[in-house]
């Protein structure tokens, strides 16, 4: 008998018995998620924009960056979606929280078109599972605004909606159908349905171990979402905290794993926020939602100082004063999770107090989606480049979602070591992103005294060990600086003037210095112009650069 004969057995042993499981888990929900009512509402902690309520009265539909206006008596949910994102955003639903008790009657109409309309007897982007998960959410969030004045009809069908989006995701992820992030998302939705609509403790318990399970394998030790983007650990907060807000309006308990999780991620955040309460940009962050932020941070329990190292997820903290550096200093996230992760490794960010200054370009707005991919790459970041090549490839993976980029041969040794003095603070960083195709390992020091008036760095080029040099090439070390900065060239380096006046001096020994245009994707407005600062040179093992910021009298 052949191994090809024996693995296409297996095969389809396998996805008969992926079938039976799904039937079975099937059958047990229909049984048990058959709620006739619900007990309580979570809390809507997402910002709400009366601007955006206008808009959906006035019959336009704004989401990532398309929009499409539905006329009086037309289907909302049978035109033609301008994409696919715009569609996954339309019937997520979370764009019903804009509308007020006023609205009751508006939201009905929306929910009754969507109920009439869509069918889901077929796969499609109204049954994928982070979509199902999103609408529960929303469902639940809203549901005192959509029941407000209902007859007995449309309280059964939205019950019955409830029980039908709930079933699916027990069953997906029973049958370990949803992968990556979103079984957290369609775990907390489950659960969050659970406890609303009191389904009983034998699916509540199911569903707080399905959470608890993906929150120890995708929540590291110190707070951040294995993808290392923080957004995601913000989204997921967004998420967690209405849930524990239930359970304890149920008097449950909500179980030690989920609530040591939200405590560690709190202070991530805090960790990675500037001066101006925006966070870095780092791995797929990008504009910062300051009220959705502010809004998560509130809930904390016990704020105090923000935590200065995250070794597991990969961040450093410089602070002094109004001085404030956060660091990328870890490998890329395990490739699953990578799809929005950045080739920026021991790249930094810089601010005084409110005022940014050395930024990374930052992910886009969805308007420009096409820029996402230069995002990614290393030389969107303030950090050092060999020969224009990335530390990490940004590319297609097999076994993975189709026309996703993955993150792929990254570093794999990332070294951080901290120290401090009486009158300074440090860190040394090395990377081996360049090992494998130019021998060479990226080192970098960065020094802040301790009074703010001083922070410098030192870029080196080390030869791996029985390596050589493989390839010629030479380095650029790019600083990007925030659009309200600007750069002047002087007799001594670069004059650095802030919006609130502040002035700097940027000085360099070792590399030929420029000043060029750059971009910041990071916008509400969209991409905006910048300056950056280049530091160029033949790359050799030699390669020794010292650069600096010097605070000047106001």
């Amino acid at each position: 008998m052949s191994s090809g004969y024996l693995n296409g057995s297996d095969a389809l042993k396998g996805r008969i018995m992926r079938r039976l499981r799904a039937l079975y888990h099937s059958l047990r929900a229909r049984a048990i998620l058959t709620p006739k009512r619900l007990w309580v509402a979570p809390p809507q902690i997402y910002a709400i924009d009366s601007t955006i309520a206008d808009e959906i009265r006035a019959g336009y539909f704004s989401f990532n960056g398309k929009s499409l206006r539905v006329r009086d008596g037309e289907s909302l949910f049978l035109q033609a979606a301008p994409g696919p994102d715009w569609q996954r955003a339309l019937l997520g639903f979370s764009w019903i929280r804009h509308l007020r008790v006023n609205d009751s009657a508006l939201s009905q109409d929306f929910l009754n078109d969507f109920f009439n309309t869509t069918r889901f007897d077929r796969i499609d982007i109204a049954n994928e599972p982070a979509v199902v998960a999103c609408r529960l959410l929303a469902f639940l969030s809203q549901s005192p605004i959509i029941l407000s004045g209902c007859d007995t009809k449309f309280y059964d069908a939205f019950m019955q909606a409830l029980a039908r989006e709930a079933r699916f995701l027990w069953c997906m992820l029973n049958a370990r159908q949803v992968y990556g992030s979103d079984r957290i998302s369609c775990a907390i939705a489950l659960l969050e349905f659970a406890a609303c609509a009191d389904t009983g403790a034998a699916i509540v318990q199911r569903a707080q171990q399905m959470l608890a399970d993906e929150l120890n394998r995708q929540i590291t030790s110190d707070g951040a979402h294995i993808s290392r983007n923080t957004q995601a650990t913000l989204n997921l907060l967004l998420d967690l905290l209405p849930l524990r807000q239930v359970f304890a309006a149920r008097g449950l308990p909500l179980g030690e794993t989920i609530s040591r999780a939200i405590d560690r991620m709190m202070p991530f955040l805090r960790m990675m926020q500037h001066g101006d309460g925006s966070v870095a940009l780092f791995n797929g962050s990008g504009e910062t939602a300051l009220g959705q932020l502010a809004s998560v941070l509130a809930y904390e329990d016990t704020r105090g100082v923000a935590p200065l190292n995250a070794p597991y997820a990969g961040y450093q903290r410089l602070e002094a004063h109004e001085a404030l550096i956060l660091i990328d200093a870890g490998a890329p996230p395990p490739i699953e999770f990578s799809a929005h992760a950045h080739a920026g490794c021991l790249s930094f960010e810089f601010s005084l107090g409110v005022e940014r200054i050395v930024v990374n370009s930052g992910s886009p707005s969805a308007q420009q989606y096409n820029l996402r991919d230069l995002a990614r790459e290393t030389s969107a970041h303030s950090t050092l480049m060999l020969d224009d090549r990335s530390s990490a490839r940004i590319d297609f993976a097999p076994n993975l979602i189709v026309g996703e980029k993955y993150l792929i041969d990254g570093p794999n040794i990332v070294t951080v070591e901290r120290t401090k003095s009486d009158d300074h603070i440090s860190i040394a960083l090395t990377h081996d992103g360049y090992v494998r195709e130019f021998g060479l390992i990226h080192s970098r020091a960065l020094m802040l005294k301790k009074d703010a008036t001083f922070f410098a760095g030192r870029d080196r080029l080390i030869l791996a060990n029985n390596e050589l040099i493989r390839r010629k090439s030479d380095f650029v070390i790019r600083f990007i600086f925030h659009p309200r900065v600007t750069l002047t060239l002087s007799p001594h380096g670069v004059d650095i003037l802030l919006a609130n006046g502040q002035k700097l001096l940027f000085e360099t020994i070792g590399a030929a210095l420029e000043i060029k245009e750059s971009v910041f994707l990071a916008s509400p407005a969209g991409a905006r112009r910048c300056q950056q600062i280049l530091l160029k040179g033949a790359a050799t093992e030699q390669t020794d650069v010292s650069w600096s910021f010097q605070l000047l009298e106001h």
